[in-house]
């Protein structure tokens, strides 16, 4: 009997941990599709879980550092929900592709055309962005997060190294160290393989011209002795004739 209810226990304490726990795991987050390395450009996906047993989530804001201010932030279109770009002056010109930039996107909004995120379910907002700083590990983008019943929650507090998570903290991108040529390391080496192509599609141009050239002499060369052949014969044939012809009119 003791030992059942030492298990009892045991089980209502675990469940009372992960209880207490679960709200930890379910707030905004950001997260790179494949790499987000400092100086590229990266897909990042903010993942939206509804946390609510009794409403939805109408309404998702996103603002973005403006201590690391980004060029260019594209959102992908989300069906069912209707995405608008906030742009804002800088107080420092940013140069871009070799450009002066004045203004740079400060905020995304989705929000819902419909039910939005029913309780439940998540959703993924991917927004493509860069070029990513490359004095920095980490950018921090503050979330407010709206339900259908007017609840708000902002997801605005910056965790610190060593501490414990907030209870609503932001969503965090960490970045990856920088590649040889974040933004042109495709490109670069597509130039290199379109070289190389362009390379070994004359080389084999050149050999198949060559053996062309090699097909159209030996043609040539059969039908110059067939020539010299069938001329022959025909000179051959043509004093034989004459021959006849003279050995008949002698007798």
């Amino acid at each position: 009997m003791k030992a059942s209810r030492i298990a009892a226990a045991g089980a209502v304490s675990g469940i009372a941990v992960l209880a207490l726990s679960a709200p930890a795991f379910a707030h905004v987050s950001v997260q790179p599709e494949g790499t987000a390395a400092k100086g590229g450009y990266a897909t990042v996906g903010f993942k939206v879980p509804n946390e609510r047993d009794n409403a939805s989530t109408t309404k998702l804001e996103i603002n973005f550092p403006t201590d690391h201010p980004l060029a260019s932030v594209m959102p992908q279109p989300v069906p069912g929900w209707k995405a608008e770009v906030t742009k804002s002056k800088l107080d420092k010109p940013l140069e871009s592709h070799g450009k002066q930039l004045t203004e740079a996107v400060t905020k995304v909004t989705w929000t819902a055309d419909g039910e939005g995120i029913e309780p439940g379910f998540f959703q993924k907002f991917p927004v493509s962005l860069g070029a990513l700083p490359e004095d920095t590990d980490q950018l921090v983008f503050k979330a407010i997060q709206t339900y259908s019943n007017k609840e708000v929650v902002r997801w605005i507090e910056v965790p610190q190294e060593g501490q414990e998570e907030p209870e609503t903290p932001a969503p965090v991108l960490e970045l990856s160290a920088a590649e040889d040529d974040a933004h042109g390391a495709s490109g670069a080496k597509a130039e290199d393989d379109a070289e190389a192509a362009a390379q070994n599609t004359a080389a084999d141009s050149s050999a198949a011209s060559d053996s062309a050239g090699d097909g159209s002499d030996t043609t040539a060369r059969v039908l110059g002795t067939v020539g010299i052949v069938v001329g022959a014969a025909g000179v051959a044939y043509g004093v034989l004739a004459g021959r006849r012809r003279d050995t008949g009119a002698s007798a």
